[in-house]
């Protein structure tokens, strides 16, 4: 019986040992061949290039370093040195905002569970954590119920405490990082007149500087194994220490380094930057969110169990079996698509297509023809030719005009309307009568023609007015379409959503200042100078999610020196806080949407 724990803590010393050595052998190796896109070989062979490049061609897509404005000008030459200087100061600043970012999205997960309640923390440690967990934490929980009432109580306790203990180790993770990056940006922020006229020479007190940042970092995570609870539910252990390369003693007083310990002192970051990230990427898998499919298990395995039933119950049913029920059903259903697409689809659109073509068909066959309205012409001239001859007695022109010949008519058809009766039987009266429907003949004919031409003229106005709906019809489809397979609720999106996100950008960006300058009121300079490095983070995000969208509407020239000083360490608090409120009401990438106005 007393042997036993001997034997377990003699286990417990060889798995530590072969972490150790399995931590130290894996570093060697991404020290030989790294992987990232920082990687050491490349910057190595980024010091041999002797071509001056433009500053802009090294700019990152986040927020820019503080740099004077007019040293973002893209005509600017520059020398290998100057580049390499400004190539390294980005990429710290690059890899510590992506770490952070890595640390609050899991941060961000935890402090939500957090704040649930204590039902729902009892939820997400039995359904949440996967199918071990599932199972552990039931048997546990039926046990704790059987040896005591208040199982639930001490569940819920254990759950805060499995929760707290993951935001209390990110937490520190991410305030250390926020003030190495928020120490490191003030300080190139004071350099920065220095930086753009001579990089080299002031790249010395800036590694010195930097050196001494690289400590206080490593003081600050390496007490993290103090954190840890002795019954800790983070799995493996914390003894992996985060040890930083010293630079070397360099002569400072020297007005210009050479380039062989520029070299050196830029290896020696790029080394240090990697140590961090592996560092770092440990730390945050011991303490990160449980995966979409772990979270959602019980979902998935209730789709596969669903997915495998039907299987079974299709193969139960096919040909495997010697059944043909789904050779009947495909059959069955096969038919009742054709018919439904036939009586549906089909035929409306035949019947609207042979009625387009048929009215374009009979286009030149209208209602009345100009023959026929020459011939009741003609008919009615010579008749008024001949009623005219024989009133007046004599050979009238061939060309005399109509409405001569009428009033003529007309004349003698109101002197024969004072003898009616005797005139119909016996004088002109009758053929007068006939003339003048002749000539109301020809006038509804010329009406009818003219009515025919509007309505050939407007026949493919009404085959528009007819393919509308249908055209609309399919316009909102299409649009629906675009919409839902093109939903993003990512600040960089277009939609609504991302709008929203875009504003709450800025309203954290707020809060952030107002924090930074509460604590710079209390004399709190760490808690300090962690919130202006989640400023300078803020910043970088919604620097990334506004540049297209204000590019496309052309104002990101001035957005961009917005955001610029906001990151600015020496300018107030007061005057930031207009800068938000200004581009709250005035950038149409940060206005509320329309709809919602």
């Amino acid at each position: 019986m007393e042997a036993t724990p001997d034997g377990n803590e003699s286990s417990r010393d060889v798995k530590t040992l072969f972490s150790f050595y399995s931590n130290y052998l894996w570093n060697r190796l991404t020290t030989l061949f790294p992987s990232s896109p920082f990687n050491f070989l490349e910057k190595m062979s980024n010091l041999s290039r002797q071509t001056a490049l433009p500053i802009s061609a090294k700019r990152r897509t986040g927020l820019p370093l503080p740099l004077p404005s007019d040293s973002f000008s893209s005509t600017t030459p520059m020398t290998p040195e100057a580049s390499r200087v400004y190539e390294v100061l980005n990429d710290i600043v690059d890899r510590s905002i992506l770490n952070l970012h890595k640390i609050q999205n899991n941060l961000q997960f935890w402090q939500s569970r957090a704040e649930g309640s204590n039902a729902r923390k009892v939820y997400f440690m039995i359904f949440e954590r996967g199918p071990q967990a599932f199972f552990n934490e039931t048997v546990q929980l039926m046990r704790e119920s059987v040896a005591d009432g208040s199982a639930m109580q001490h569940f819920s306790h254990s759950a805060s405490s499995y929760i707290s203990e993951r935001i209390a180790v990110l937490s520190t993770l991410r305030c250390s990082v926020a003030v190495f990056l928020a120490e490191f940006y003030t300080e190139v922020d004071k350099c920065g007149e220095e930086l753009v006229k001579d990089p080299a020479k002031s790249f010395l007190s800036l590694m010195v500087t930097l050196n001494g940042l690289f400590s206080k970092l490593e003081a600050s995570i390496g007490h993290l194994h103090a954190l840890r609870q002795s019954n800790s539910s983070v799995d493996g252990t914390y003894s992996f220490p985060l040890l930083f390369e010293k630079l070397p003693e360099i002569n400072q007083e020297e007005s210009q380094w050479t380039d062989c310990e520029i070299s050196d002192a830029i290896n020696l970051i790029y080394r240090n930057l990697q140590e961090l990230d592996s560092y770092l990427a440990r730390m945050v898998a011991k303490h990160k969110k449980p995966g979409k499919v772990t979270r959602y298990w019980i979902r998935y395995t209730c789709g596969a169990v669903g997915l495998s039933i039907c299987s079974f119950w299709l193969l139960r049913h096919s040909r495997l079996m010697g059944s043909s029920d789904i050779d009947n059903w495909i059959h069955e259903a096969r038919e009742s698509t054709v018919s439904f697409f036939n009586d549906h689809v089909e035929q409306p659109l035949l019947s609207i297509r042979d009625e387009l073509l048929d009215t374009f068909k009979k286009r030149q066959k209208g209602v009345m023809d100009m023959e026929e309205v020459q011939l009741t012409s003609n008919s009615l001239h010579r008749m008024l030719l001949a009623f005219s001859e024989q009133t007046k007695g004599k050979k009238l022109p061939e060309n005399a005009s109509d409405q001569e010949m009428l009033e003529i008519v007309m004349a003698r058809y109101e002197k024969e309307l004072m003898h009616p009766i005797q005139n119909l039987l016996h004088g002109e009266l009758a053929h007068a009568l006939l003339i003048q429907v002749q000539k109301l003949k020809l006038d509804i004919e010329m009406a009818m023609l003219e009515l025919d031409q509007i309505l050939r003229a407007n026949e493919i106005n009404f085959a528009i007015l007819a393919a509308l709906p249908a055209f609309f019809l399919s316009l909102g489809l299409i649009v629906a379409a675009r919409a839902w397979f093109r939903q993003d609720t990512r600040a960089e999106g277009r939609g609504r959503i991302a709008r929203i996100q875009r504003r709450l950008l800025i309203v954290e960006v707020e809060k952030t200042i107002m924090q930074y300058q509460t604590y710079v009121d209390q004399g709190l300079e760490n808690d300090a100078q962690c919130m202006f490095g989640m400023l300078i983070y803020c910043l970088d995000c919604l620097y990334s999610a506004v540049r297209g969208h204000a590019k496309t509407t052309g104002e990101w020239q001035c957005l961009k020196q917005d955001i610029i000083d906001l990151g600015k360490p020496g300018l107030q608090t007061a005057y930031k806080l207009i800068v938000t409120a200004r581009m709250e009401r005035v950038y149409d990438c940060l206005l509320p949407s329309l709809k919602r106005q």
